[in-house]
């Protein structure tokens, strides 16, 4: 199985090459404000948008993460009290019957 990943993984790459290999020509880039940027390479405009939306995607997933390790903690520390009061059940107090304490006064 671990040699089958690896022929995949060299397989990807060698076709991620190809690909940059052949994407070399070079394209214009605009940008707001009329501002151009003259015969920049193909590859390397793919790979920037690629990186960008990586970057984005990270961010997205990083703030999904923290909640759930959040929420994850919460529950913990919940269990840890329930199986808490599990071992050591706190003594339910004694019906108290209002009368003996102070006797009701007849009216």
């Amino acid at each position: 199985m671990r040699y089958l990943v690896w022929i995949l993984r060299l397989v990807v790459f060698i076709v991620v090459l190809l690909f940059a290999l052949k994407n070399t020509a070079p394209v214009d880039v605009g940008f707001f404000a009329d501002q151009v940027f003259k015969d920049v390479p193909l590859i390397m405009v793919m790979l920037i948008a690629f990186v960008l939306g990586l970057v984005f995607g990270l961010l997205v997933a990083a703030t999904a993460l923290m909640r759930r390790r959040r929420e994850v903690g919460r529950l913990r520390r919940e269990l840890a009290r329930a199986q808490d009061e599990l071992k050591h059940p706190r003594e339910a107090p004694s019906a108290i019957i209002p009368e003996t304490v102070a006797p009701l006064a007849p009216l």
